[in-house]
């Protein structure tokens, strides 16, 4: 009864906001793909999910405060990773919120269009630049290595994809897709990465 009752105190799992997140983008990727939506209409709908990552950072840092088999206690480094995500995060929404404005907005400027344009961009850098920080300040050994595992993961498993993808493009065998669905697929690998650092370490890492 006790677990039960700790159990909804704690809310819903990180895993189900992800899910929630990953299966929308799913969605959203095969409609691109079969030219369902055009790219404004694509670039609106990919807002939303980014929606999830506060409730699903809510939820984790909620398990970790708790402690458990699979969390460690949430030392400064994460607090720090935590507040950065949420910032670069609420940048990106902003920018893809004014680049959605400027392509739909008739007689914009070309400077305005680059600027918000490349902003999305720079938010993503800045969640890479987050947990590469992570990485340097995080003074447990045992978490840093977890979430090196976790990032070389996704890195594999984006850049795999990447290459498969580009090679079945050039034989005209499937439709282009944007240069940022790569940064999409290395989140969706994070997750594969604490999926795998849980069944070999009994630990899901700290990103």
């Amino acid at each position: 009864m006790t677990e039960e009752l700790k159990s909804e105190a704690l809310g819903r799992s990180p895993f189900f906001y992800a899910g929630l997140m990953f299966g929308a983008y799913g969605v959203i990727a095969a409609l691109a793909m079969t030219d369902a939506t055009n790219n404004t209409t694509t670039l609106i709908l990919m807002i939303a999910p980014l929606g999830l990552v506060i409730p699903l950072m809510r939820s984790a840092n909620r398990r970790i405060d708790a402690g458990g088999p699979a969390c460690m206690a949430k030392g400064v480094a994460q607090r720090r990773y935590t507040k950065r995500i949420m910032a670069f995060t609420s940048l990106y929404l902003i920018a893809m919120a004014g680049l959605t404005f400027a392509l739909n907005e008739e007689g914009s400027a070309e400077a305005l269009k680059i600027a918000f344009a490349t902003l999305p961009g720079l938010a993503v850098i800045g969640i890479f630049w987050s947990i590469g920080r992570l990485i340097i300040e995080e003074q447990d050994e045992f978490i840093r290595m977890l979430v090196i595992r976790q990032s070389l993961i996704a890195t594999a498993i984006a850049l795999s994809a990447a290459s498969i993808w580009g090679f079945l493009e050039s034989a005209d065998i499937v439709l282009h897709l944007d240069a940022y669905w790569v940064a999409i697929v290395w989140f969706a690998g994070l997750a594969v990465g604490a999926v795998m650092n849980r069944i070999q370490y009994g630990a899901w890492g700290a990103v």
